[in-house]
């Protein structure tokens, strides 16, 4: 199972952690429970493990590289945003969202992002290198452990790649992290609580498609004709929609899958009934659906969100011509926490 060659304790399979450190098999399992399940990083508290275990962990390696330096919280919505301090210094943002039945936890995959789409803050602060599979999942770790008060109960979250990075320009660590998230010894999440979105990467499209799993893909698409979202979205010069379009269909017809949408809404950009007949057109009759996002604005990028009249009405006419979408709430504007902004804060101050 050893697709890439790990660094970090958290990103070893059980039979890796028993292979690394000379473990027997059950041994292994362990010290995997106690930091994918129990959500334990001190190596004092592993009480289950033998003393001479633990004063090697302790001597020789260092099993938590995330440590929260920075965080902001809406009153309003419970938003949650988390700047993460990684080991080198760099730091990468994650994003709880609550809901009545369920968060969302977003996490990055990457210290900053190539793709520079022209409305987001990530690309603005420049990219810097991948995420390893164990700087992903502790991510995720750092929201469901005890400490943050944010899991009060023992209902799981789902996850969305849809923070800082693109996750297929990272396509390895982005497959190991999941299959941490989702391994029988860990926190075991359901493959289908688990979506990767992509800014439209075919080349990681076509090897997802081949993955043996319900894992949901989105593709970030805030255009339906090349001209525009040549703008928007850089990659598309690279990926065009037909190249785009095309890796898509044989996404669904080969995994049988809805297809989602992502679509930030930027005003007199993007949000006119013209332009969501592009979209429907673009769709067709494919298995898809539509999120509708206004933007979070982002200082010195010049979009701003629609009123909410517009948004309503670009939802209603692509429900009246058979498209299925949802119009999110917008959430967290009053803690900067659209993707890149806490980070591009804080390497400004």
């Amino acid at each position: 199972m050893s697709e890439i060659a790990p660094t970090f304790i958290s990103e070893l399979y059980p039979e890796e952690l028993s292979e690394l450190l000379g473990l027997k098999p059950f041994q292994g399992r362990q010290l995997f429970q106690w930091i994918h399940r129990k959500k334990v990083f001190d190596v004092d508290e592993m009480t289950s493990l033998s003393k001479e275990l633990r004063a090697r962990l302790k001597d020789g390696y260092s099993i938590n590289r995330l440590e929260p330096f920075r965080s902001s919280y809406s009153e309003k919505t419970e938003t949650r945003k988390s700047l993460m301090k990684l080991a080198d210094g760099e730091t990468v943002e994650t994003v709880c969202i609550p809901a009545e039945k369920r968060h969302t936890f977003c996490v990055s995959s990457q210290v900053g992002c190539a793709v520079k789409c022209t409305f987001c803050a990530t690309g603005e602060s420049g990219y810097a290198r991948n995420l390893s599979a164990g700087e992903i999942v502790e991510q995720v770790l750092h929201f469901m452990s005890d400490e943050t008060g944010v899991m009060d109960d023992d209902r799981k979250p789902n996850i969305v790649y849809m923070g800082m990075g693109e996750p297929f320009h990272n396509y390895d660590a982005v497959i190991r992290s999941i299959r941490l998230l989702m391994h029988e010894e860990g926190m075991q999440l359901g493959a289908r609580r688990i979506t990767v979105s992509t800014a439209g990467d075919v080349k990681g499209i076509e090897r997802f498609t081949d993955e043996d799993w319900q894992v949901r893909l989105s593709v970030s698409l805030h255009a339906a004709n090349d001209t525009l979202r040549d703008e928007l979205v850089p990659m598309n010069r690279k990926y065009n929609l037909e190249r785009l379009m095309g890796s898509i269909h044989n996404y669904i017809e080969k995994t049988g899958r809805q297809m989602t949408f992502e679509w930030t809404l930027l005003q007199d950009v993007n949000d006119s009934i013209e332009i969501a007949d592009e979209l429907v057109d673009l769709i067709g009759d494919m298995k898809a659906h539509v999120n509708l996002i206004p933007c979070n604005p982002v200082s010195g990028l010049g979009y701003k969100p629609p009123t909410p009249s517009v948004s309503r009405a670009f939802r209603n006419h692509l429900e009246r011509r058979g498209v299925l979408s949802t119009l999110r709430l917008e959430r967290g504007q009053d803690i900067d926490a659209a993707c890149g902004q806490l980070r591009r804060r804080t390497l400004t101050t």
